[in-house]
């Protein structure tokens, strides 16, 4: 792994910092925005139950399909268009939520902003790599952190704000900070619009995204990103029902338990990337992911009504495999052309599976009338994650096993 020497994180790059910031604060607002007030929504527009199912389903299959087709609109326009265009579908999303008349424009809508949030998912990890390269740890750190932020703050505000102005003006309202996203980028493809030489566009080359798939640092970060995913979506779909039954809980205690759950993700976001940039064997902290895992979900199968929180927190550590594959994307390139072919590909393929979580824990909780199998479930998946950190702790670059292949032709 090349080093690239530190300067001030400010020097020269304030609008491409400013930039990654901004949008990361842009990255989940729209689905923590909808849940909380779906059956106000629903009361105005006659939303069915299956129109809410997918819109429920939209954020994971929007994030998979424009994970991998992102790498393919940067090869063509760059990082930084690609992103102005991204964020721009954002906000045109936002507004067409908050305007909706009917359940298909708000369904249209929703597809418009999770598609933008799908590229931006994609291309934020090769931007931090191309502006700060001797800054990955700490950048990826402020950003996921962020990203946290945009997860829980429009859920708290979104109740009051419906209340008080509708929910018209709770969903459309974030339309006003995709677009503050935008400026930054503007100004720097202006910026260098008007230099001799563009400088923006590199991107990462058909051979090189083909090749990916036949890599194993590649699949090895997308079994770490899909054990977080999968785990996560199905614990915010069925943690507070299975808190109900298993130990208890009122709808209040089991939203606060789930609040607990998203909360853990905070110390990751700052922690978790700046450990693995300075870490010789990032494996350990893959391993250290499946064990909370693990240990949460002994604890709600075996005795759930004794300390819940604490099995709820273990469980809610475990997905610090979120920020460890966005910063080991950076740590296991070379170059941002193939940051963003590893973005691309690890994002996609780990959303994919991702999306799959909350339905196959459904099925299962059905089919054996409880949570034990989902649980066993869910811990067999975390195991898949310790397989993978036997590759992802190995020191090898993306591009490392297409030159030995070149050099041994």
């Amino acid at each position: 792994m090349t080093t690239t020497p530190q300067r001030p994180l400010w020097a020269g790059r304030t609008l491409a910092l400013l930039g990654i910031f901004l949008v990361a604060l842009n990255l989940r607002t729209a689905v923590a925005a909808l849940s909380p007030i779906v059956d106000e929504i629903s009361a105005e527009l006659s939303l069915t139950p299956t129109v809410i199912g997918v819109l429920g389903m939209l954020p994971p299959v929007c994030f998979a399909v424009f994970g991998i087709l992102s790498p393919a609109f940067t090869r063509r326009f760059g990082l930084e268009r690609v992103l102005i265009a991204a964020i721009l579908a954002m906000v045109v999303g936002h507004l067409a939520r908050g305007f909706a008349p009917n359940a298909a424009v708000l369904l249209i809508g929703s597809a418009v902003t999770f598609a933008g949030l799908g590229v931006g998912n994609v291309l934020l990890p090769p931007l931090v790599k191309k502006y700060f390269p001797d800054r990955v740890g700490i950048v990826t750190s402020i950003y996921v952190t962020l990203l946290s932020f945009s997860t829980f703050i429009p859920a708290l505000v979104a109740v009051p704000v419906a209340d008080s102005a509708g929910w018209q003006v709770s969903l459309g309202m974030w339309a006003i900070f995709a677009f503050a996203a935008l400026i930054p980028w503007v100004a720097l493809v202006i910026r260098h619009r008007s230099a001799a030489a563009d400088p923006l566009i590199e991107h990462a080359e058909p051979a090189l995204m083909g090749r990916v798939w036949h890599s194993s640092i590649a699949w090895a970060l997308a079994v770490v990103f899909a054990v977080s995913a999968l785990n996560a979506y199905a614990m915010f779909a069925w943690l507070p029902s299975l808190l109900a039954d298993t130990a208890g809980t009122t709808p209040t205690q089991a939203g606060a338990l789930l609040s607990l759950f998203a909360a853990m993700g905070l110390p990751a976001g700052l922690l978790i990337p700046w450990l693995a940039a300075r870490m010789r064997n990032v494996g350990i902290l893959v391993y250290a992911g499946v064990v909370f895992f693990i240990v949460g979900y002994l604890g709600l199968l075996f005795i759930p009504a004794t300390a819940t929180w604490l099995w709820v927190a273990f469980a809610g550590a475990g997905p610090l495999l979120f920020p460890l594959a966005l910063v080991l994307i950076n740590l296991r390139t070379r170059t941002h052309a193939g940051s963003v072919a590893l973005s691309g590909f690890v994002q996609g393929i780990g959303y994919t599976i991702g999306a799959a979580g909350p339905l196959v824990v459904g099925i299962l909780h059905e089919t054996s009338g409880g949570w034990t199998v989902p649980l066993l479930f869910l811990m067999a998946t975390a195991v898949a994650g310790a397989f993978a950190g036997v590759v992802v702790a190995r020191p090898h670059l993306l591009e490392d096993a297409h030159e030995r292949r070149n050099s041994s032709r």
